[in-house]
């Protein structure tokens, strides 16, 4: 039975101070939510999404936005209500009082993170191959993943401004895109037909291929999460967290539809289920005056600018996160390690660097056995533990309506959040039961978490002061496992 739980509302209550600077504005913030969810998702996923639907393909990412929107709306609203920097784990722990399931909600999370990392390292060789085609991928993968990880140690961490920066360097490689099917259109060349094709293996039905579809491009949808944790830094967030939140994920979806049909309407759509770096044919189709080389070349660098922004993201997550729970007492409390000169958490970084170098290393090996290319496993992976993750948030949402509640909080339409909670749990039930070796992906990682619980829980307890209890913060500073 979950521990009664009292609620306070922060905005309302007295002496309530953020240790952080409230500094980031309704703009600054709608693009940092842009450049979020654009990510590079579009860039590594899309040529599987056309192999699993067809032309139409361009259906999936309409369903995926949606569904994400609506579950943005969640988001928006308990943002509203405790404007912390703490995410998911807060709402659930706030709805609920189980420590067991914020600790699987906080562990899911950190899951999910890796596998996105490793995709998107996957991705990122694949368009490295374009420029220098002579490393192995998966030495590409991992020297990557060591870049960023040395990156981090030394001190360079997200920014709402450098955010916002990325975000137009990746808009301008899908601006290219559509530049290009813009002037092929021009020309007469489009074929409009294509665009409500269905091209699916083995007699699959539309629906079902489009439910494929949507279960992959998710990936693409993802981390509108993360403007949750800036609550505490925005100005004003009753206005602005909404309006910017679900108006850049609005945006980032309208962008992905049009792309996704700019794609469908140059290349065919086998050539774009074959390639790794899928929108990068749509350049080298040659449509554009200006020499395929070069455009070729700067589209592959933007993309690679794109994964590595979106990588980086993760990076320097993955070690706070561990961080925050060694603070607390749930994983050891060498992960509270702080480097004395680069202030940064190293023990947790050299951890979260291994975990997903060695996700790169099975997964480069499980295609043999399982069928599944590595990118396509580990985003699957991801969207697993995210699809959990907004289903719970969703279910939160529902469960504190009623709790700190005041005129300015943002209230999301309830008929809304319903379908958005079935939309998040038949692309959650579609995936498991399409692809149930995802699971054994997901346990693996959750028992990582486990272990590292354990670990704490039997040992680490040893030097915790008398009478202190777990999960207070006092008493993981100063100790060490």
């Amino acid at each position: 039975m979950a521990e009664e739980t009292t609620y306070a509302t922060p905005y309302d209550e007295p002496g309530h101070e953020s240790d952080l600077k409230r500094s980031i504005t309704g703009k600054q913030l709608f693009f940092y939510t842009l450049g979020d969810v654009l990510g590079s998702g579009i860039y590594v996923l899309i040529g599987l999404v056309a192999a699993a639907v067809g032309g139409a393909f361009w259906i999936a990412f309409a369903v995926g936005v949606t569904v994400a929107a609506i579950t943005g709306t969640a988001y928006a609203e308990l943002v509203t209500k405790y404007p912390q920097a703490a995410g998911a784990a807060l709402y659930v722990n706030k709805a609920f009082g189980n420590k067991v399931l914020t600790f699987l909600i906080t562990v899911s999370f950190l899951s999910s993170s890796f596998a996105a990392a490793g995709a998107l390292a996957d991705g990122f060789s694949s368009y490295f191959a374009t420029l220098w085609p002579g490393p192995p991928a998966l030495l590409v993968t991992l020297g990557f993943i060591v870049v960023l990880s040395i990156i981090n140690f030394i001190g360079i961490t997200e920014s709402v401004v450098i955010n916002m920066l990325m975000a137009f360097v990746e808009i301008a490689g899908l601006m290219i895109v559509l530049i290009t099917a813009i002037w092929f259109i021009a020309e007469g060349n489009a074929d409009f037909a294509t665009l409500t094709e269905f091209e699916t293996a083995g007699g699959t039905s539309p629906a079902l291929a489009i439910l494929a579809g949507v279960a992959l491009s998710f990936f693409a949808m993802t981390g509108f999460e993360n403007t949750a944790n800036v609550a505490e830094e925005t100005i004003d967030p009753y206005r602005s967290f909404p309006r910017s939140l679900i108006g850049g994920m609005i945006t980032a979806g309208v962008i992905y539809v049009l792309v996704s049909m700019a794609a469908a309407l140059t290349v065919s759509i086998d050539d774009l289920a074959a390639s790794p770096a899928a929108l990068l044919e749509v350049i080298e189709k040659g449509i554009l005056p200006i020499n395929v080389e070069f455009m070729s070349t700067l589209f592959s660098v933007i993309a690679m600018i794109a994964i590595t922004n979106t990588t980086l993201v993760a990076v320097v997550t993955q070690p706070r996160i561990l961080y925050g729970m060694a603070k607390e007492d749930v994983v050891p409390g060498v992960f509270a390690k702080i480097h004395p000169s680069r202030r940064s958490p190293w023990v947790g970084l050299l951890f979260s660097g291994a975990v997903v170098c060695a996700l790169l290393v099975v997964g480069t090996v499980a295609p043999n056995v399982e069928g599944a290319s590595l990118i396509e496993r580990l985003s699957l992976v991801t969207v697993v533990f995210l699809l959990f993750i907004y289903a719970l948030v969703i279910i939160s949402c529902l469960k504190l309506r009623g709790h700190d509640e005041s005129e300015k909080t943002y209230r999301a339409n309830t008929f809304l959040l319903f379908v958005g909670l079935l939309g998040n749990v038949a692309i959650l039930g579609y995936v498991i039961y399409d692809d149930p070796t995802s699971l054994y992906w997901c346990a693996g990682l959750v028992a990582v978490g486990v272990v590292l619980f354990l670990i704490e829980y039997l040992f680490g307890k040893r030097n915790r002061p008398p009478g202190a209890e777990r999960g207070d913060p006092t008493s993981a500073q100063g100790t060490e496992s």
